[in-house]
């Protein structure tokens, strides 16, 4: 088990979303207005918050190999489709691209906690677990990457509303 992984990696998703809350306060004036902005940051939320519930869950019973499975895919799930229903990504073309890049990074969490043969059926020598550590790292840096476009996102538009 990745106990010493996931007990730093919550850590720092939960710091993460703290600043994060930092910055939806000094932008809650701007971004109240548009029910799109509200969005987006919600879905920065989740980039941090998720993935953090899901290095505390892993953590309850490092042992339990159906405890991360089923909290994995179910956290994981709900963020893929939370994602899609508020349907939030960054303005730009490279907003959209870590938007749907998070939306499957989501899914393959979800994916490799179900089906967790499903890595060595592509060959991979290494336990799923492992993978599910470096999708969740990569979620957790594209959310950052989101997180920054967001911040200094224009807001004067009510057409983008």
């Amino acid at each position: 088990m990745l106990t010493d992984f996931y007990l730093a990696f919550a850590t720092v998703c939960f710091t993460l979303l703290g600043l994060w809350i930092i910055v939806v306060q000094t932008r809650h004036a701007e971004w109240r207005r548009f029910s799109v902005h509200r969005r987006r940051a919600y879905g920065v939320a989740l980039h941090f918050s998720l993935p953090g519930l899901m290095g505390l869950l892993s953590l309850i019973d490092p042992a339990s190999t159906a405890l991360w499975r089923i909290s994995f895919a179910i956290a994981a799930a709900g963020g893929a489709i939370v994602l899609v229903l508020v349907r939030g990504p960054a303005p730009t073309w490279l907003g959209l691209a870590g938007y749907l890049a998070a939306v499957l990074l989501y899914a393959l969490i979800a994916i490799v906690a179900i089906a967790p043969g499903v890595v060595a059926d592509l060959g991979l020598s290494v336990r799923p677990l492992r993978v599910e550590a470096v999708l969740l790292t990569l979620l957790v840096f594209l959310g950052v990457n989101v997180a920054w476009l967001l911040l200094f996102d224009e807001t004067s538009s009510p057409a983008r509303a």
